[in-house]
């Protein structure tokens, strides 16, 4: 009897290690990862392996995808010590994002091949719609140069892209452009008739008003978005420097712009003067009408008085799944880095806009950016390699900018993927897949790159291939966020999933039933010999 029950015994204690065996796991020296160009807790800026600048947005198959201006590019042609000219910028850079902290960068778009009379490509404005033939049409406008805007035209975000003019759309001479000598920087909106504007404007003319000089320019697109229907008209921006915008809420035209870097005391409106470099906001309900446009008040202060470096502004506002954005830049990355050049970074950060009476709050940008998304983001559906919100130590391989691969550069790359929602799994397991190129491990753990290992995928292979990780067998719910960490450079993950299944019963559930069947077997057993019994004394 002794000998069953040290049987027993043994069995019980060995199903409670299958059960509970695995579930903690111990970190590994870490002290080989890369760190990060700035906190692993921040999501600003949108991205931490290149430089960009003066963001637009649009809208398109629930993903809002994101232009700027592409600082690498003159980093990369000169030197990022130096400072930043802009003059060998001739493309610009496309991201884009479904929940607006994890976002997936998919290249840039060579302006100077598809336009090659440009000088320049800076400081885009994108809007796009669905035209006759069925498709949906994206115009981007972009600066060329400090001389005029051009404009180039796709049916796709990502392109291809073409050059329907083959010369500017707008030019420093322009008639009517005689008080505006740097017609540059462009804001386009679409309204409800479909009626599409463009805003734009820079400089000071000889002899020009210190306070209203004048620059600033709005014309209504013809039809085919290309042409004019209208004559450039002034708007009385005061303190107007550059870094023209535009929406449209709720039936009135939102004019954005950057002020000038001199004195504002003379400041003839409601609210506090705005400081230099400062986003200013004004509105109006008939735009061609100069007299009719009434001051908003400052929406985003120039980023130096917000803890960051003072350097140009330029702003996009952006409604996205019931809650508005204010994209930015500032040089957040450049300081990280300890770089001297004057590189930028575009961020984002959520703002509060009062659609009724069309009033913007200011706005002060952050490291921190948006912390929560507009929509829970599910851990359980296929999430591509190339969409994070921080990294360090990679690069994005943007051959096919439909399909971006993250490549490490060395041993101890890292990315994060924030926010993931992985629900109530109480009676779930976890199975961890992914598609990885290159020989090593990519471990993937919660919450920080040292946090608790949730899964290791290993790949043999050079080539792409199918990995399942090994997974913890234990219970995850809720919000966390998701740190993947390479063992080797040259490494590639196009794509991870999690699955989930039903959990097993586990081994004290089996004793347990068994337990119980026996119990009910001994006591039908009493219940018959004391029927019999009953039987025998009738």
């Amino acid at each position: 009897m002794r000998k069953i029950f040290r049987r027993a015994a043994a069995l019980i204690s060995a199903a409670v290690m299958t059960v509970c065996g695995n579930i903690s796991c111990q970190a590994e020296d870490y002290s080989y990862v890369n760190k990060p160009n700035i906190g692993i807790a921040k999501n600003n800026p949108l991205t931490s392996q290149v430089y960009c600048a003066d963001p637009t947005a649009v809208e398109y198959n629930g993903r809002l995808w994101v232009f700027g201006t592409n600082d690498q590019q003159q980093c990369d042609e000169t030197n990022e010590q130096k400072a930043n000219t802009y003059e060998k910028i001739k493309s610009l850079v496309v991201l884009s994002t479904e929940d607006m902290i994890n976002w997936e960068w998919h290249g840039i778009i060579n302006v100077g091949e598809v336009a090659p009379w440009i000088r320049n490509s800076w400081a885009p404005s994108v809007v796009s719609r669905v035209e006759d033939d069925g498709l949906t049409h994206f115009y981007l406008y972009f600066s060329n140069n400090g001389t005029g805007v051009g404009v180039i035209t796709a049916t796709d975000p990502l392109g291809p892209w073409s050059d329907p003019l083959g010369k500017p759309l707008i030019d420093y001479t322009d008639p009517g452009l005689k008080d505006c000598p740097s017609p540059f920087d462009p804001g386009a909106v679409i309204d409800e008739n479909g009626d599409g504007w463009l805003a734009f404007g820079g400089g000071r003319a000889d002899g020009a008003d210190q306070t209203y000089p004048g620059s600033s320019k709005i014309v209504k697109l013809g039809k085919d978005m290309v042409s004019f229907d209208s004559d450039f008209t002034t708007i009385p921006a005061p303190f107007f420097f550059e870094a023209s915008e535009l929406n449209y809420i709720n039936g009135t035209y939102v004019y954005t712009y950057c002020s000038d870097w001199n004195d504002h005391s003379d400041w003839k409106y409601e609210g506090a003067a705005p400081g230099a470099c400062s986003m200013i906001y004004m509105k109006t309900k008939t735009p061609l009408n100069s007299d009719s446009w009434e001051m908003g008040g400052v929406c985003l202060k120039n980023p130096g008085d917000f803890g960051f470096d003072y350097s140009n502004n330029h702003t996009h506002l952006q409604k996205y799944k019931g809650k508005w954005y204010m994209l930015y830049h500032t040089m957040m990355l450049k300081r990280a880095r300890r770089v001297n050049g004057g590189y930028r970074s575009i961020c984002v950060n959520e703002i509060n806009v009062d659609e009724d009476a069309v009033k913007i709050e200011d706005l002060e940008g952050s490291k921190e950016g948006v912390l929560t998304p507009p929509e829970s983001v599910s851990a359980y559906e296929p999430h591509s390699g190339a969409r994070f919100c921080n990294g360090a130590g990679i690069t994005v391989d943007q051959t096919d900018m439909k399909s971006p691969t993250v490549i490490t550069e060395k041993a101890g790359a890292w990315t994060s993927f924030k926010q993931a929602d992985f629900g109530d799994t109480e009676d779930l397991i976890i199975k961890f897949t992914g598609k990885v190129k290159g020989k090593g491990k990519v471990e993937v753990r919660l919450d920080a790159t040292d946090g608790e290992q949730l899964a290791v995928l290993e790949s043999a292979s050079a080539e792409l291939n199918d990995c399942e990780g090994e997974i913890l067998p234990q219970k995850i719910s809720g919000v966390h966020d998701l740190y993947f960490i390479f063992s080797e450079g040259g490494m590639t993950l196009t794509e991870w999933k999690i699955a989930s299944e039903k959990k097993p019963l586990g081994a004290w559930v089996y004793i347990a039933i068994g337990g119980g069947v026996l119990l009910l077997g001994a006591a039908a057993f009493i219940l018959i010999k004391r029927k019999g019994k009953k039987g025998k004394a009738g």
